[in-house]
């Protein structure tokens, strides 16, 4: 076996715990304590002139932790405002931390998502049958976005892939978790060899967005991850827990998501605020979406509407076998049977989500999201509007009397029709 280089990080930071220790694991499992003397270089990164001795590092695993750390306990010390649901909505810096979105990075944490971990032999085979991505080109290390539809191809939710080793990790909305939790053991048969098991009260869920993401991971000694491609992951190990990195952040390729225990989950929030990252609550979250573009479960990703005019072209394999909704796509691309389009709307004023889209009075579409921007006088919306009538700087009015401008809003505008078999 080829040796590994071991990375540690000791960080000097101003929660409990004084320092934060990271290892890289190899996707191979292999432990570091029997790798320990093959290794040719470390590199030590200090920012109080710190140096303590490693521990032994754990295999990489999912288990529950043998720690109850609760991560709200350190964000409200942060002047966080939390939901009776647990979720952290604010922080009070809306404004800052969507300007870090543009100027610096931001945190958020969604360990409201939910993690279904897919385990067993026929984990691939059964994800490729279920959803719309190519899972049996992906190798381990890698990922992608995938869609949940109905056998009539309607959406249902985007999943955030990673193939691991024993197991493929998908991160789902608050909104769908259960159900799809509870659509996959549906469809296991007898014969398949497959696990389904929801993760979300086992790990945290950190994501990072913004164009200096790259320096806080070059600053963390995680650059291997720089520049590589979306769902991209490696294995690390914190203090002896783990902590499992992968490009992107749900809204683009730009950024990294952080899957790791509840145990270190505070002190890898703290190191990250002291590396620059400001805290984002689900508030400023949100409003991000819409301006960005990204379809959400129960406003853009309905029964209503199928895949194709959702626009989730990156998600969709055009060449791999049966899946469930195939039939449907195939049709739809065949005889250009996508009606509609998912597109950004820029408002002169704030709408209701489900108003009506008209063009010379005649309805062509619905608005299915709305957040206000960031000046009074900015509001944005998300809707389907008829292809005939969705032209991109067009006018049409939201309502009764609201005009608004079609735009084009990031997300959507990166997804391309997939030619072949890829869907990383």
């Amino acid at each position: 076996m080829a040796s590994t280089a071991t990375t540690h990080m000791v960080v000097g930071s101003t929660s409990r715990l004084d320092s934060l220790r990271t290892t890289k694991f190899p996707h191979n499992g292999a432990v570091f304590a029997q790798q320990k003397q093959q290794q040719k270089r470390k590199r030590i990164l200090s920012l109080k002139n710190i140096c303590i001795p490693p521990i032994s590092a754990l295999p990489f695993d999912l288990s529950p932790p043998p720690i109850d750390h609760d991560l709200l306990d350190t964000v409200k010390s942060a002047g966080a405002e939390i939901s009776e649901d647990g979720i952290v909505e604010t922080f009070g810096n809306d404004d800052e931390a969507l300007d870090a979105i543009h100027n610096g990075v931001a945190i958020v944490d969604l360990s409201h998502f939910g993690r279904i971990r897919v385990s067993g032999d026929d984990r691939v085979q059964f994800l490729h049958n279920q959803t719309t991505a190519d899972f049996e080109i992906l190798r381990e290390g890698q990922g992608c976005d995938t869609v949940f539809v109905t056998p009539t191809a309607r959406t249902i939710d985007i999943a955030y892939a990673w193939i691991m080793k024993n197991a493929i990790i998908l991160v789902v909305s608050p909104r769908t978790s259960g159900s799809i939790t509870e659509m996959l053991n549906k469809y296991i048969f007898f014969s398949d060899n497959v696990e389904i098991q929801d993760i979300s009260k086992q790990t945290c869920l950190f994501t990072l967005v913004g164009p200096k993401s790259n320096l806080v991971m070059e600053n963390l000694n995680l650059g291997d991850l720089v520049g590589q491609a979306y769902g991209t992951h490696q294995h690390y190990s914190v203090n002896g827990m783990p902590i499992t990195v992968g490009v992107g952040n749900f809204i683009s390729a730009e950024g990294y998501s952080l899957l790791m225990s509840p145990a270190v989950a505070g002190s890898v929030w703290e190191t990250l605020l002291s590396h620059g990252a400001i805290p984002m609550g689900s508030n400023a979250w949100e409003k991000l979406r819409i301006i960005q573009g990204r379809p959400a479960p129960g406003k853009e990703l309905t029964n209503e509407f199928n895949v194709l005019e959702a626009g989730l072209w990156n998600s969709i394999s055009l060449n791999k076998g049966c899946y469930k909704g195939q039939e449907t796509v195939a049709r739809l691309i065949t005889y250009d049977g996508v009606k509609q389009r998912l597109l950004g709307i820029r408002l002169s004023a704030p709408a209701e989500p489900g108003s009506p889209i008209m063009v010379e009075g005649k309805k062509v579409g619905k608005l299915t999201s709305y957040t206000p921007g960031r000046n009074e006088s900015d509001h944005f919306g998300l809707g389907y509007i008829k292809r005939q009538a969705a032209v991109v700087g067009g006018t049409v009015t939201v309502g009764d009397n609201i005009i608004g401008t079609v735009i084009e809003v990031p997300f959507l505008a990166q997804q391309h029709l997939l030619l072949t078999s890829s869907s990383s």
